[in-house]
């Protein structure tokens, strides 16, 4: 796929991975299934009311959430994943700077959530790929890992020792893994995510217990 930006490329693989699984499979987001998911991703993109609200706390959130399962429950499943396919519409979701990070993120780290709680492992991912999700985990990082308190936070990109520090503070724990896999830590998938956690116990021990994400 070279010259296919990332964010696409990810978007048409996460829409195989729903078309090969179908709507029923779980998902690693707790009580979805892949239905449910597509739902999210097409609220996300489509509904100007409800799609900013998906990152608000409290009513905003809820509202949010009775929309998307009212879209579930009234859209067939290939529906939701051709719209998917079709591509981000006219409009914020089409900004450069948008593809490589929200949306890219969002491809990604949504096809590993239905990829895992599926029994399909880490992807071999192409050096760009690698090299975009890196960029993101840096850019990234101090927003996801807002609620970490008690110590400092750095991430290494273990193929290649480069380190960068999203979270100042002592003492200080380490992150170590793929980039893809550092990405699905910070945005909460812990368990699924493939990365070494060291450092000073006590800083070992604030990551562990922190709810990275969004």
């Amino acid at each position: 796929m070279a010259g296919v930006r990332l964010d696409a490329q990810e978007r048409v693989e996460l829409c195989d991975v729903f078309d090969e699984l179908g709507p029923s499979v779980p998902t690693l987001l707790d009580g979805w299934t892949a239905h449910d998911l597509a739902a999210h991703l097409v609220l996300r993109e489509h509904d100007f009311v409800a799609g900013p609200c998906m990152v608000l706390p409290g009513p905003f959130e809820r509202f949010a959430e009775r929309r998307r399962a009212r879209l579930a429950g009234r859209s067939d499943f290939a529906g939701l994943v051709a719209r998917i396919r079709s591509g981000p519409p006219v409009g914020f979701f089409r900004i450069g700077w948008v593809r490589d990070m929200a949306n890219l993120n969002e491809c990604f780290v949504h096809q590993e959530d239905v990829r895992r709680a599926n029994g399909l492992g880490p992807r071999s991912l192409t050096p760009a790929m690698d090299a975009g999700l890196w960029r993101n985990v840096r850019r990234g990082g101090r927003f996801l890992s807002r609620r970490l308190r008690g110590c400092g936070l750095e991430v290494e990109w273990a193929a290649t020792g480069e380190r960068a520090t999203v979270r100042p503070g002592s003492p200080t724990a380490l992150l170590s893994g793929p980039p893809g896999e550092l990405l699905l830590y910070l945005f909460g998938r812990q368990a699924a995510a493939r990365v070494e956690v060291s450092g000073p116990p006590e800083a070992v021990a604030a990551v562990r217990r922190t709810h990275f994400g969004m």
